[in-house]
């Protein structure tokens, strides 16, 4: 299975947790980097603070999507993610975008990620890994872009 994992800092060497999240993810038991965007710059959305470094990752997976969940939360836990208050700063935010074409809608999980569609940060780098990539329920990813153009993004790498 693949899925697509979105991933963000703004804390601490954003680049560089950025970049170790992409190297846990493909040494996490049951899961493979299978592709990863390059990091983009973008200000924060529905929050303050400093800029976010973002990418996407596709992972070649043998989890479940609940346990690949659980996988993420991990990493963002060896990176020290705290959870003070809805949308605050983060050393590393790990938000599982798509699990292959599964439509998900659980307590503690929906697949496809419900803002995927209106982040910029999302799909500039989702779209750099999976041109011809279709978001379930939602149409091709690449027909979300006018929707998200007044949404600052520089691409870094």
């Amino acid at each position: 299975m693949i899925a697509y994992v979105g991933i963000g800092a703004n804390l601490g060497d954003a680049r560089a947790n950025v970049l170790d999240a992409l190297a846990r993810l493909d040494a996490y038991p049951g899961c493979h980097l299978h592709a990863a965007s390059g990091s983009w710059r973008t200000a924060p959305v529905d929050s303050a603070g400093d800029d976010y470094i973002n990418a996407v990752a596709a992972v070649d997976t043998g989890l479940d999507a609940h346990a690949l969940l659980a996988a993420l939360m991990d990493i963002e836990q060896a990176h020290g993610r705290e959870r003070p208050y809805r949308n605050a700063p983060r050393t590393l935010d790990l938000d599982l975008l798509m699990y292959g074409d599964a439509v998900i809608d659980t307590p503690t999980l929906v697949v496809p990620h419900p803002r995927m569609h209106e982040r910029a940060f999302v799909l500039a780098p989702l779209l750099e890994i999976a041109p011809d990539i279709v978001i379930p329920g939602r149409g091709r990813a690449a027909d979300c872009l006018p929707g998200v153009a007044d949404q600052a993004i520089i691409k870094l790498d």
